[in-house]
Parts: structure tokens; sequence; C-alpha cells
């Protein structure tokens, strides 16, 4: 992203991330980014992760994301991009889907805007479920505070949108692993984006908590917030992350387990 702009780069949000197999200790993994699309002020860049096995030389996919970037202003105006330059088929196929995924991923934001307003219409629903067996999502909440140091950043000082990921799939793993009472296995992580930066020497609190179980899956959120020093005595916090993040967990031959039913 950075090579393409000119300038420093920031991570504005991922589509959905679907993990198609685990990477192990002792497996090499590949990582391979290429700039797909470049839109006004805003390029969208291909990551494609693969796993290798030393002993087999067997190598499959772990997953295929898609970043969306902007250039970091020097000043208050953005930085408009140029076209990317297209030299095969696939860079044009790219290219193509580019755009779909940006309209999908727009009409996300609207749908989910549209449903919370008309939730927070229709009042209080917890008196009516009547599933008394039901697992309360109280007993699945997760908080976890996590110190910026320089190893977490890059080199203007922003923590890298990767470590937050990282710190938020620990948490909702816990989360998830109240409920299920197994090692929960991470399926995919929709929705991530990125609501403003965090720096060296921030305090990150993440909150976790079973949204809803699907027979066989749960989807746990999670919410970031950062505060600096003075933030912090304020309690005054800085929204800059959220995701959805989906997990499963099977026994040992393999088999899917289901999750109980949660009580909101």
């Amino acid at each position: 992203a950075e090579k393409h702009a000119g300038v420093s780069c920031v991570t504005v949000s991922m589509d959905d991330i679907q993990f198609e197999e685990a990477a192990r200790v002792g497996q090499i993994i590949t990582i391979k980014a290429k700039l797909n699309r470049a839109f006004k002020t805003s390029m969208e860049v291909g990551i494609k992760a693969t796993v290798q096995d030393v002993l087999t030389n067997v190598e499959k996919i772990v997953s295929v994301a898609y970043a969306t970037y902007v250039a970091k202003p020097v000043g208050a105006a953005k930085i408009e991009l140029e076209p990317v330059k297209l030299l095969s088929a696939e860079d044009h196929l790219e290219h193509t889907l580019a755009i779909e995924r940006r309209r999908i991923r727009l009409g996300y934001e609207q749908v989910f805007q549209n449903l919370m307003q008309e939730s927070n219409k229709e009042g209080d629903y917890c008196d009516t479920f009547e599933d008394k067996d039901a697992v309360s999502t109280d007993l699945t909440h997760v908080q976890s505070i996590e110190l910026v140091q320089p190893p977490h950043a890059n080199h203007h000082g922003n923590t890298f949108g990767g470590q937050i990921m990282a710190w938020m799939e620990t948490v909702a793993s816990i989360s998830a692993s109240r409920l299920c009472r197994s090692y929960p296995i991470l399926k995919s992580v929709n929705m991530f984006k990125f609501w403003g930066p965090s720096v060296v020497g921030d305090r990150l609190v993440f909150n976790a908590m079973v949204n809803n179980t699907f027979q066989n899956s749960v989807e746990v959120g999670v919410r970031v917030e950062a505060y600096n020093c003075e933030e912090w005595i304020k309690d005054q916090a800085r929204h800059i992350n959220s995701a959805f993040l989906i997990f499963n967990t099977v026994n040992d031959k393999g088999e899917l387990l289901t999750f109980p039913r949660i009580r909101p």
C-alpha cells in the first residue's frame, strides 16, 4: 500500500476473513500481498496466506483477506491515488471484484445501522426470553487491558492492526470457552473496522461477550477502547475497533460440538 501511494498508509478495515486451515508450530507460512485497486482516496490490498508442512511438502491455503487502506495525509487534505497498472488477466479480475467488495462492505454498514436503529425502538427483550436452560451472556463477558509498547507499533508509533487483532482473538477465545467449556477454534473474523488509531503508551481495553450461538458455531463480539494517560484519569474512552469473531469446537474425533443456547 505504501509502495503505491508513495507515503505512509493506515488500515481502515478488513473484509470478512475466513480461516480454511490451521497453521501449527513447525510449519512454514508464506504471506503474499498485492494492490488490487486504487479508488479516489483509498485502496484495496489482497492478502493470501498459505502454510507448508516441512515433512510432506504439502501447501494449503490458510486464509485470503482484503484490507482497505488510506494514505496518511501530511496536512489536512486527503491524498488522491494514482490508478493501478494492470498487467495480467488475474489483475483485471481482482480489479473488477474490488469494486463489488467495496459495494458490499458499504451495504453492510448501512444494513447494520438500520438494524441498530430499529432494535433501539423495540425496547428490552430480556423479560420475554423463556429458555431457562440457556446460559446468561453475563457469564461469557471477558475484559482485558493491554499497554501499547514500542514492539506493538509501526515506525509512526501507531499500533499494528495485526497486534490488535491478536489481542481481540485471545479475549474472544476466552469468552467462547466459557460457553463451550472446551478449546474453541477461530473460523472467521467479520466486520473488522478501524474507527481510529492508537499509539505507543495508550491503554487498550478489550471487552468480549458471546452474542449468539448457531448450533455448531458461536459469535463473539469484541469492542476495543483506547485511553492515553489523561483520558484514563478522566475515564474518556476512544472507540477504536470492533469485530465479530466466529468459533466452533470439535471433539477428539474431529466432530463439531453443539453450543448451548444463550440468554441475552
